[in-house]
């Protein structure tokens, strides 16, 4: 799909069946360049779990693995801990917008 491209009512319900099977939120990116967490960067799922539930991901650029602190690793976990959040608002806000304009276009 074309980034200019309408999103199709399949493609929406798709974002939300995503959404709906991935772990709980809300999720938090937790940096070993910005918190000095003694180990490597990841994302902690279900902060009210009581054991922990975490992501952890691995860089490779140009066929070698990044080993240690990185910044474009630290903000793409950032990226993907947010989008848990985020996605659904974005969903939300999407389908309220088309409501508005179904009711401005329904009204006419």
């Amino acid at each position: 799909m074309e980034s200019d491209e309408v999103l199709s009512e399949e493609e929406l319900s798709a974002v939300e069946r995503r959404v709906a099977a991935a772990t709980p939120g809300p999720w938090v990116g937790w940096m070993e360049s910005r918190h000095g967490i003694g180990g490597t960067s990841f994302i902690q799922l279900r902060t009210d779990a009581e054991e922990g539930d975490e992501i952890y991901l691995t860089r490779a650029t140009g066929g070698r693995q990044v080993v240690g602190v990185d910044a474009q690793t630290d903000a793409d976990i950032e990226f993907i801990a947010g989008a848990r959040q985020d996605v659904p608002r974005l969903v939300s806000e999407i389908r309220r917008l088309r409501a508005v304009l179904d009711g401005a276009f329904s009204a006419d």
